[in-house]
């Protein structure tokens, strides 16, 4: 898929959705910095139109980047984006875990226990076995039980 998106933008390099896509390939596959650039430059392209969840993709990014406080900025925001998507939530709540938030990561858990029973997805898109160990390591903090 990266193949064909990067194709894709050097046909086209003011394609806001295939940057938009990039960003989110970029993530799933370990390069968060890529992520959050190619997410910003599809934000540059299109500013009025959003598509998808940009904030929550440079959120996630910075949070495999293990740079908490500008994922929580961005997660945070995320969720007054749209506060019914529960990943944002997922990733705030083991987010704040790592910072050592306990109290307010249990606290998001409680507000995703609201929207969905479905604490961890199935479906772990992550190419990075740190990535995910760390994303599932916070969660098990913020939930006080074993993932």
């Amino acid at each position: 898929m990266i193949g064909l998106v990067d194709r894709a933008l050097a046909l086209n390099p003011s394609f806001a959705r295939g940057w938009y896509v990039s960003g989110i390939l970029r993530a799933w596959a370990g390069q968060p910095d890529l992520a959050i650039e190619h997410v910003e430059t599809s934000l540059r392209l299109s500013p009025r139109e959003r598509m998808g969840t940009p904030l929550f993709v440079m959120g996630q990014a910075y949070f495999f980047k293990r740079r908490f406080d500008d994922a929580a900025s961005k997660l945070l925001l995320s969720i007054q984006d749209d506060p019914g998507f529960s990943p944002s939530y997922r990733y705030l709540a083991a987010c704040y875990a790592h910072m050592g938030l306990l109290d307010e990561a249990r606290a998001i858990v409680a507000q995703l226990r609201a929207i969905t029973p479905l604490l961890v997805p199935s479906d772990l898109a992550f190419r990075n076995s740190d990535d995910r160990d760390l994303f599932l390591s916070g969660l098990r903090l913020a939930a006080r039980e074993t993932i």
